[in-house]
C-alpha cells in the first residue's frame, strides 16, 4: 500500500492500512519522514497522536508508488494532478487508485476520480470518504466510512483493506453522489463556521446543516447520483460532522470569517489547506452549468472570492424570496 501525502488524514489513513498491510507513507519533506519513522508521530498535522510503528514514511515518490498494490491519493485538489503525473510513470500497470480528496480541479471543474481516469486511465478508481475527523480516528474513536467504486468485486477488497475493529468501511457504487457530496459539505461548512462566528446557535446552525443538504443532493442528483447515497455516510454523515466540530478546517475558516478576520489573514496563517474555499467557485459554477439553484454556496463565493461581509451574506441568505420547501 502506497499513501501519498502525509497530512492529517493521509498520515491517519496509512495508520489504519497498516493493520491490514505493509503502507509505505509519502511525505513532501525529508524531515516530515524522518520524524515519523523516528517517533512514530506527525506532530505537524497530528499532534502527539500515535502512528502505527509499521507505517514506514519517505520522501521518496517513487519508493512509495512503485511497489504499491493500491495507491492512496491524500493530496489537495491543487496538487492532485500534478503530484499523480509524477507517480504515474512508476506505478504497477492496472493499480487501484483511491482518492482521499474532496475538491474539484481548478479550471476544468473535474472531481478528483476524473482526474485519475485522465492521467491513469487503464487503472481502478475509488473514492474513500465519509464522517471522518482525523484526530478523532487516529486517537481510536469508532467510527466509519464508505469506500465508492462501481466494480463490487474491487470495491470488497479494497473494504478489507481500510477496515479496522474501529473503522467500519461500506461499500457503495455511486461515486458521482459520495465525491459530490464531498465536495460541496466543505462549501457549506464555511457557512455554518461563518454563522458559529457569528454567534448564533444551533437552529441556525440546523438550518444551514438541513438546507446545505438540500444544495448537495440537487446537485448531486442532476449530475447522476443515487439518492441514498446522500441520505447516508457520504453525504448527511460527512456533513453533520464537518458542519458541527471546530477540527473541520472549513468550520475554522468560516467562524474566523464570522468573527471580521479576512480570508487572507486566515489562510496565511493556516499549515493545511481548507478545501471549500477552493472549491467553492468551481461548484457555483457547476450548479451553473446544471441549472440548479445553490444560494448558501453562492453567498459562500460571495464572502471567500468576491470579499462582501459576512453580515451583509447573510441578510442576502435571509432576505430571498419564499418559496416551497422542496421547490
Amino acid at each position: 500500500m502506497g499513501v501519498v501525502g502525509a497530512g492529517s488524514w493521509g498520515t491517519t489513513v496509512a495508520s489504519l492500512t497498516a493493520v491490514n498491510a505493509p503502507t509505505t507513507l509519502w511525505a513532501r519533506r525529508s524531515e516530515t519522514a524522518a520524524v515519523i519513522n523516528l517517533t512514530h508521530r506527525n506532530p505537524e498535522y497530528l499532534g502527539d497522536m500515535p502512528i502505527n510503528e509499521s507505517v514506514i514514511a519517505s520522501a521518496s515518490l517513487v519508493e512509495c508508488v512503485a511497489s504499491a498494490d493500491v495507491v492512496v491519493m491524500a493530496v489537495p485538489s491543487h496538487g492532485f494532478r500534478e503530484v499523480l503525473s509524477n507517480a504515474a510513470a512508476h506505478m504497477q500497470p492496472g493499480v487501484p487508485v483511491v482518492s482521499l480528496s474532496k475538491g474539484l480541479e481548478a479550471g476544468t471543474f473535474a472531481r478528483m476520480t476524473e482526474v485519475v481516469q485522465s492521467v491513469l486511465p487503464n487503472h481502478p478508481v475509488a473514492v474513500l470518504t465519509g464522517p471522518n475527523l482525523a484526530r478523532e480516528i487516529a486517537s481510536g474513536q469508532p467510527a466509519a466510512s464508505v469506500i465508492a467504486i462501481a466494480d463490487a468485486s474491487m470495491g470488497a477488497t479494497l473494504q478489507s483493506l481500510f477496515a479496522t475493529p474501529m473503522f467500519r468501511v461500506y461499500t457503495n457504487p455511486d461515486i458521482v453522489g459520495c465525491e459530490i457530496a464531498g465536495v460541496v459539505k466543505n462549501v457549506i461548512a464555511i457557512a455554518a463556521g461563518i454563522a458559529r462566528g457569528m454567534g448564533f446557535g444551533e437552529n441556525t446552525l440546523a438550518t444551514l446543516i438541513t438546507r446545505g443538504l438540500a444544495e448537495i443532493s440537487r446537485l448531486a442528483m442532476a449530475m447522476g447520483a443515487k439518492p441514498l447515497t446522500l441520505a447516508g455516510l457520504a453525504g448527511m454523515g460527512d456533513l453533520i460532522a464537518t458542519c458541527s466540530s471546530t477540527q473541520s478546517r472549513n468550520m475554522s475558516v468560516g467562524m474566523r470569517l464570522g468573527k471580521g478576520e479576512t480570508l487572507e489573514q486566515i489562510t496565511s496563517s493556516m499549515s493545511m489547506v481548507a478545501e471549500g474555499v477552493k472549491s467553492s467557485p468551481s461548484v457555483l459554477e457547476l450548479a451553473s452549468r446544471h441549472g440548479v439553484s445553490m444560494p448558501i454556496t453562492e453567498q459562500v463565493v460571495s464572502v471567500c472570492r468576491d470579499g462582501v461581509s459576512a453580515f451583509d451574506a447573510l441578510i442576502n441568505l435571509m432576505t430571498r424570496s419564499s418559496k416551497l420547501e422542496f421547490e
